[in-house]
């Protein structure tokens, strides 16, 4: 009994001490107008940029808040951007800061720790996965740090296996690369990563998947849990019906947990679902703050900040683990290149295209091996697997040339030998470029089935 009544007393103790710590008046701001996704409040005075807000609303009678963020200033007004929907929000409606026990303005935290595999959560670092939230103890404030020292980095110098034939033995990926997945809608890039999920020896896999259909993160997630890879998965999530804000917090939150890991020396692979979908958030919020279109509706920002997201992958630290990197990137037309895309050929060490014209025959996966290519696979592999695969190549795009004409018989023998060897195995090299979900081909088996075909 003398043991509880002593709890108990320290319990009031510290329930008191909360009240005396309490400040005598509250601080707030009022709402005076909302520009787009932008809400603008004014009486919130020095508090900087990150720091959280609760905003008052009224539905149904009931007087409930949502959850904002503040993201700039203008002429002695402060600018939010709102977690929620912002219906039932009222001019004037007083604006609120999120305050600590300390009474100072709380910063973003987010959980990071060893204990997120397994879980799927959005980009506040909240589950939805129906399980219990992460104890308090491992958020953090997420600091980025851009100042990677390029000499710092490790060569990519150890080859990544897959398990998708055609990647491994024509595109070889190296453990730290980056490489870009592009593709027009309905090709079957979901399918592939999926596959490089499943296949890929990584000792933590990454995916984040951002501003997708509701219906396709909770498809990519089963299968992922079906070949038991979520055990050692960290799934972050932020669909397509999510705030802007949200969904670029969810990028910048994988990159920093496929960061944490490879501190921690493992081996990283981090999927990002789509990367464009993260630069159209971006260029929401950057428009609704009054940037200028420069390219295709997108602001000038946009050139800087993809490229801070990229850099934060591969081979950060000669001494520690390695992330390597598969960003989707959809384009309007095969033919044509976007200003995403275009920013993310420049940057990434890679690109695999998937091509209509093999999603239309039910080839899958749909990889044009004439228009993909890994930077670093010369680095890498030997010479012999290097000589086969753009022999391969060359016999791929002489065939797709001049298909019209063996199609109609107007192709003459002879004329050409690299054509005549590409007709004759030509049902050989179709069959190696296929490949089932259900089936894997580590890395020496692809080359010994490269080498197979030339013999």
């Amino acid at each position: 009994m003398n043991l509880r009544f002593t709890q108990l007393l320290k319990k009031f103790a510290s329930f008191e001490n909360q009240i005396n710590n309490l400040p005598n008046t509250i601080n707030y701001g009022r709402l005076i107008g909302i520009n787009g996704l932008v809400l603008e409040a004014i009486g919130l005075n020095d508090i900087p940029i990150g720091s959280q807000c609760y905003i008052e609303r009224t539905i149904n009678n009931k007087n409930t808040v949502i959850n904002a963020e503040v993201i700039g200033f203008l002429n002695g007004k402060t600018l939010l951007l709102s977690f929620n929907e912002t219906c039932g929000v009222f001019p004037g409606a007083r604006v609120f800061l999120k305050l600590d026990n300390k009474m100072n303005h709380i910063v973003k935290k987010v959980p990071l720790s060893t204990n997120l595999l397994g879980r799927i959560l959005d980009g506040n670092g909240l589950p939805l996965d129906g399980l219990p939230a992460l104890h308090s103890k491992y958020y953090t404030i997420l600091e980025q740090d851009n100042n990677i020292n390029p000499l710092n980095r490790k060569a990519i110098t150890e080859v990544l296996d897959t398990g998708i034939r055609s990647i491994n033995s024509l595109l070889t990926i190296g453990k730290g690369q980056r490489v870009g997945i592009f593709s027009t809608p309905g090709l079957g890039k979901s399918i592939l990563l999926e596959m490089i999920a499943k296949h890929t020896q990584a000792d933590v896999i990454v995916i984040a998947l951002i501003g997708e259909r509701s219906r396709e993160v909770q498809r990519f997630i089963n299968n992922v849990a079906k070949f038991k890879g979520l055990s050692r998965s960290v799934v972050i999530a932020a669909p397509a019906n999510v705030s802007p804000l949200l969904r670029i917090q969810a990028a910048s939150y994988a990159t920093y947990i496929a960061e944490y890991f490879c501190k921690n020396n493992k081996n990283v692979l981090l999927i990002m679902d789509s990367l464009t979908r993260y630069a159209m958030a971006e260029r929401e919020i950057s428009l609704a703050l009054g940037e200028l279109p420069v390219a295709k509706g997108y602001p000038s920002s946009i050139f800087s900040k993809i490229p801070k997201l990229l850099e934060r992958t591969g081979n950060l630290n000669k001494e520690k683990g390695s992330i390597t990197a598969f960003y989707t990137i959809l384009i309007e037309d095969e033919d044509q290149q976007d200003t995403v895309s275009h920013i993310a050929h420049s940057i990434l060490d890679g690109h695999i295209i998937l091509s209509r014209h093999y999603a239309d025959l039910g080839h899958y996966p749909a990889i044009d091996i004439e228009s993909s290519i890994s930077r670093v696979m010369p680095d890498i592999i030997g010479s012999e697997q290097y000589h086969q695969a753009s022999y391969f190549k060359k016999l791929v795009s002489s065939y797709q040339r001049n298909r019209d004409l063996i199609n109609v018989g107007a192709y003459i023998h002879g004329n050409d030998v690299i054509l005549d060897h590409a007709v004759k195995i030509w049902p050989k090299l179709e069959k190696f470029l296929r490949q089932e979900m259900s089936e894997k081909y580590d890395y020496f088996i692809s080359c010994k089935q490269l080498n197979e075909i030339f013999l």
